[in-house]
């Protein structure tokens, strides 16, 4: 879809479908990706229309699906990607979808359900087995184990003649280890120091049965005295979430209880094994075919949710859709139209004739006066911007960004994204920063290209210039006439400036073969040179690039049949810009070749004149002409350029008001051989009296001759004004080119003190100006070139397609 240098021509359509076929025509429609489906029922509520059973239906697959997804990818395995486009499935393979999602979604349920029974089981059986194990330790390291054996008795500290012993119950269980500090603490609290708590971590942690997580427990046992006591002792861990069990008294018991218990684990443990081995089966299987299932689903739902967009005729059972589409497209989507037909009769569906066409399922166009949308959301069938951009955005980038240095880094990175583009798109990374940067490689591959041009112009590497043809300058030891002293190599080591005189023969040679001589880079007037040289160069580009800018609107006027656009719109317009800004460059270039090195100081000033021209000054003694007969030239231009702003501001509005009193009275006429008027063609009335069923066309709205003023002056001191100050603002080539050329050398001179320790500073140097310049040609193209022909105030066309599905997303 779209072409290159215009936005392709769209159209408003008709869509007529049998509703026994209308599933298989959308889903042909949805293939090929060329219609854009309008919303016929606005006011309707998304509960309420027809299809809205079949799309929750779509939903709970899709729910039960990403439930799958979930147990696959928790499983850790990995999911088939063969690439596969599959059919959409009819609508009566529907129910066999639900039930299979349905058998699946249940078994894993089921296998879940039960592995989670078994693991909680299993770690109670673990925790019992590791309670076992450390109670039988506690009690060997008693001195009295027998004492113990029968409920453990104490003496009475108070009466140390009195033999009473005291039996002491005792609760066993696990806790989590993390909490043991505090829990010990409270139970001191609680039971004021009359318990007495062993513990003891078990080494290897435990699986959390609901979560799966592995966690960290520690065995307990308390020894209290009463039966108060224990109840405190219980409500503390229950409260803490420890676990109590059973714990025999008798060593004879502990022992046999802990054979059944190692004899259940290894039971169990069987059991797991068997289960966990049934559920990868059946998640390996279910891996296999979960991506051709999402996109069933899918593809199911996007088609009714489409369908719910459409009109339903009960009358004549069919469904009526608005699209729209490019009108190179038609035949295409006559023939999918056709397709998905024969494909729901083949299917077993009886197609019933229609009284009123022999073949419903038909595209029919409507004449609309609703804005349609574009490839590129600007106005319909617009001139784009985009061929002409791809060049003149990198090299204004470069002419900001010259340096051959950075340049070549620029070039070697981008092309290491164009060369690993497959690969790095495999990886499919997530990287915000990065997936934009890899998405505009080639343009920066362009810019990088163009850095290394500009660089080698500027005679610019890394804030060094290179030496490569020899300096057309000489500092030779002369002699100079008019000082009458000679310059020895004493003279050139006890100064450190001396002005080179080009005049003086000897000491200039020639222009260097390419680009800047490199004696500038060790010159004190640097600056001074620079600042003149990349100033002229900016406003030579700045202009040029905003009269191609003009120039592209003529095409604009002549695609859309306005010949008044043409010659009260483009003429004035790029005669207004071309007779003062133009003749500001042919001025910059006739000094350059006018005046040499003998006669340069007596060059008058550019800017001075250019001035002096607006004022009609031409009595300056401090600012001469260029040229023989330059009052006169220049006096004309000015008178020209001003007689263009009426053309634009009252010629072309009463001519307006002229033609809509025409059309008002006569309808659409003719005048010399050209038509006037956007009244309809007679091949576009025919086309609307022979289109009964659309009832788009609308009255064209009243002419308000107070607003058309208004909207054509604002546009006419948009544009003189626009003029001046986008020519202004295109010396940020000039600014950015030299705040460049200064940052590289501070990055040089630091680079050179701190050491290779400080490539990331140099980095974030280099990112910066990169960045700055990036921005700055950004700008250039929205507001100074595009503003002269480019009207982005359309919308974008979004078709109803499949293909976002594979990537994982859904058109709604």
């Amino acid at each position: 879809m779209g072409e290159l240098f215009r936005s392709e021509e769209m159209t408003l359509a008709q869509l007529f479908l049998q509703s026994e076929a209308a599933y298989c025509c959308v889903s042909e429609l949805g293939e090929i990706g060329m219609v854009q489906f309008r919303d016929l029922n606005p006011d309707v509520n998304v509960f309420q229309r027809k299809f809205v059973n079949e799309v929750r239906r779509c939903e709970e697959m899709d729910r039960k699906l990403r439930f799958v997804e979930k147990e696959i990818k928790k499983a850790n395995i990995p999911i088939v990607d063969t690439g596969e486009n599959p059919e959409v499935p009819f609508p009566r393979d529907m129910i066999d979808l639900e039930a299979t999602f349905e058998k699946l979604e249940n078994e894993l349920k089921e296998i879940n359900t039960n592995q989670e029974a078994l693991k909680k089981n299993f770690l109670e059986l673990t925790e019992l087995k590791h309670i076992l194990r450390r109670t039988q330790q506690f009690f060997d390291e008693m001195e009295d184990p027998s004492l113990m054996e029968e409920s453990s008795t104490l003496m009475d500290p108070n009466e140390p003649t009195r033999v009473a012993p005291l039996r002491l119950g005792f609760v066993a269980g696990v806790i989590g280890r993390e909490r043991i500090p505090t829990f010990e603490r409270m139970l001191w609290r609680v039971c004021r120091g009359n318990v007495f708590l062993r513990q003891a971590d078990i080494e290897d942690p435990l699986e959390d049965p609901s979560s799966g997580d592995q966690v960290h427990k520690t065995v307990f046992i308390i020894f209290f005295q009463g039966d108060q006591l224990k109840n405190r002792v219980k409500k503390i861990c229950e409260g803490f979430r420890a676990t109590l069990y059973p714990c025999p008294e008798t060593p004879q018991e502990r022992k046999e209880m802990l054979a059944g218990v190692n004899a259940r684990i290894d039971d169990l443990q069987m059991v797991l094994n068997q289960t966990e081995d049934h559920r990868q089966r059946v998640l390996q299987a279910a891996a296999k075919t979960v991506r051709v299932w999402f996109i069933k689903v899918r593809k199911m739902k996007a088609i009714y949710h489409t369908l719910n967009l459409c009109n339903i005729d009960v009358t004549q059972k069919c469904l009526i859709a608005e699209v729209w589409c490019s009108v190179s497209d038609m035949d295409s989507i006559q023939f999918a139209l056709r397709r998905g037909t024969v494909i729901t009769e083949r299917c077993g569906a009886y197609l019933p004739h229609h009284p009123l066409s022999p073949c419903l399922n038909m595209l029919s166009i409507i004449v609309s006066p609703a804005t349609p949308p574009s490839c590129d959301a600007c106005l319909p069938t617009s001139l784009s911007p985009a061929p002409y951009t791809i060049i003149t955005f990198p090299f204004l980038f470069a002419v900001m960004f010259g340096d051959l240095g950075h340049g070549v880094l620029m070039t070697c990175a981008a092309l290491y994204l164009v060369l690993r583009e497959n690969r790095l798109m495999a990886q499919k990374n997530d990287n915000e920063m990065f997936s934009m940067v890899f998405a505009g490689r080639y343009i920066i591959l362009l810019m990088g290209i163009f850095s290394v041009y500009t660089g080698i112009i500027y005679n610019d590497c890394f804030s060094k210039s290179l030496n490569v043809f020899g300096s057309g300058w000489s500092v030779r030891p002369m002699f100079d006439a008019r000082l009458g002293a000679n310059w020895t190599f004493d003279t050139l080591e006890g100064n450190k400036i001396l002005q080179l005189d080009p005049t003086i023969e000897g000491v200039f040679k020639g222009p260097y073969p390419i680009g800047i001589d490199p004696i500038w880079n060790i010159a004190t007037n640097k600056l001074t040179f620079l600042n003149s040289f990349k100033m002229k160069m900016s406003v030579i580009l700045g202009v040029i690039h905003m009269l191609f800018g003009v120039s592209l609107s003529l095409f604009n006027h002549l695609y859309f049949k306005k010949p008044l656009n043409i010659y009260l719109g483009f003429i004035p317009e790029i005669v207004f810009m071309a007779s003062l800004f133009g003749y500001l460059v042919i001025l910059i270039f006739y000094k350059w070749l006018t005046y040499d090195a003998r006669i340069s100081k007596d060059a008058p000033s550019l800017l001075i004149a250019f001035i002096n021209m607006f004022l009609f000054n031409y009595n300056d003694p401090s600012n001469q002409p260029l040229y023989r007969g330059q009052m006169a030239i220049q006096s004309l231009l000015v008178v020209i350029a001003l007689a263009c702003v009426p053309c634009m501001l009252i010629v072309k509005t009463l001519v307006l008001r002229r033609q809509h009193l025409w059309r008002k009275n006569l309808g659409t006429a003719n005048f010399g051989g050209i038509r006037v008027g956007n009244g309809p063609t007679e091949d576009e009335a025919e086309i609307i009296q022979h289109d009964q069923l659309s009832q788009h066309s609308e009255e064209e709205p009243e002419f308000n001759f107070g607003d058309v003023a208004v909207h054509q002056a604002i546009h006419t001191i948009e544009y003189c004004l626009g003029c001046i100050s986008n020519t202004a603002s295109y010396l940020r080539l000039w600014a950015l080119s030299l705040a460049h050329a200064q940052l590289s050398e501070v990055l040089w001179t630091m680079v050179m003190h701190i050491g290779l320790s400080s490539r990331s500073f140099g980095g974030f140097f280099i990112l910066t100006i990169g960045l700055s310049a990036f921005l700055h040609a950004l700008r250039l193209h929205w507001v100074e070139f595009q503003n002269k022909f480019y009207s982005g105030q359309g919308f974008k066309f979004l078709p109803f397609t499949f293909d976002s599905i594979l990537g994982g997303g859904l058109e709604d």
